[in-house]
Parts: C-alpha cells; sequence; structure tokens
C-alpha cells in the first residue's frame, strides 16, 4: 500500500526531499540521496520510502554505478522514462558522468527538537 504522504519521520521526510530535488533528465543513486538527506547509511531506506510513497519520481533513482535496480518490467519502464527525459545509456547503466544530479552540500540530521 503506498501513502499519500510521507510519514511524519525527519528520516522519511529528508529521502523525500532529496529524491525531489533531482531535476528532470538527472538521476542519483539510493546511496547519494541517503547522504543528501543526511543519513548516509540509510540507502536501504531510500527504496523503501520509494515503494511506499506515490508522487515521487522514482525512475530517476539508481543502483550504484547507473544500473537499474528495478526488477523485470519496471526496469523497462524506469528505462523508457529515463530515456524520453534525455538520459542516456552505456549499454544497461545509465552515463552517470553526464547525467548525475550532484546534490549540493551535505546537510546534517535534522535535530529531534
Amino acid at each position: 500500500m503506498k501513502l499519500e504522504r510521507p510519514a511524519k519521520t525527519p528520516l522519511v521526510n529528508a529521502i523525500c526531499d532529496a529524491i525531489r530535488k533531482i531535476p528532470r533528465g538527472r538521476v542519483s543513486t539510493y546511496g547519494a540521496i541517503a547522504a543528501a538527506a543526511g543519513y548516509p547509511r540509510c540507502a536501504r531506506h531510500v527504496g523503501r520510502v520509494l515503494q511506499q510513497v506515490d508522487g515521487l519520481p522514482w525512475h530517476r533513482v539508481l543502483g550504484s554505478g547507473g544500473r537499474t535496480a528495478m526488477p523485470g518490467e519496471f526496469a523497462l519502464e524506469q528505462r523508457f522514462l529515463l530515456e524520453s527525459e534525455g538520459v542516456r545509456f552505456r549499454g544497461k547503466r545509465v552515463d552517470m558522468r553526464n547525467f548525475e544530479h550532484r546534490f549540493g552540500k551535505t546537510s546534517r540530521k535534522p535535530s529531534a527538537s
């Protein structure tokens, strides 16, 4: 079941915010998103958030090295969506040198106030 809104946790909100910052025609990795959200050791949580939260540009999130991490037909859909945004592949991987989104300075974890 997908959620319409992210759970009210700093981790989920920070991951959603980072994913939403990836512009059209650019990609990022699970690990880079986790780091940009301030949780560099939480790459697996990025995948969970993508599964649970509707409306995120899931197709712009890749495995390490630019590989599509989705199974079966989802990988084909992901590639189609990325190519329709102008992203180019080198074989089965995205050309990360030219299409990787670079996040600004990595933020710290939000304080629990």
